[in-house]
């Protein structure tokens, strides 16, 4: 489980196995999780967050949006 990046609480990161899927990320913070799609910026779904807590992640993941697709691609480069 690549953590990619902390921040606010919010812990961002993948799954090993999990390149055969479009980018996207996973957030934890305080027993709730999320997952986004990363390009466009989409959640997929979200367990314990609430709509704000989610639009804190959705404007994390806009801010650092290139890094975190970049570091997508160093973990599951394309053949």
């Amino acid at each position: 489980m690549p953590t990619v990046l902390r921040i606010q609480g919010y812990l961002f990161y993948f799954y090993a196995n999990e390149g055969s899927e479009s980018p996207h990320i996973h957030v934890d913070k305080a027993g709730a999780t999320a997952k986004f799609w990363l390009s466009p910026i989409r959640r997929v779904r979200s367990h314990g967050f609430s709509p704000a807590q989610q639009r804190t992640i959705e404007n994390i993941i806009q801010k650092h949006q290139a890094a975190l697709i970049a570091k997508w691609h160093e973990k599951f480069p394309r053949s």
